[in-house]
């Protein structure tokens, strides 16, 4: 996926959404990342909080631990 390509299904996606409590934390996310650098807050980690992290991923290959969107946001 290009960058373009991407940047559009971003757009499109923040648009569908009409909660603004979850606009500001998506909002509040990207700015804070701004500026950040690749890995920065990997290295911020415990050890601890990479392996949750890790697991949660693992985990998430399962579709039988994911949540429906819909369902998340209610």
């Amino acid at each position: 996926m290009t960058t373009i390509e991407l940047k559009s299904r971003i757009h499109k996606t923040v648009d569908a959404i009409h909660n603004d409590q979850l606009l500001q934390t998506i909002y509040d996310f990207l700015k804070s990342n701004e500026n950040s650098q690749t890995g920065e807050l990997w290295k911020s980690l415990s050890e601890e909080q990479k392996n949750e992290v890790l697991l949660a991923f693992d985990e998430s290959e399962n579709e039988d631990n994911l949540i429906d969107g819909d369902e998340l946001f209610k």
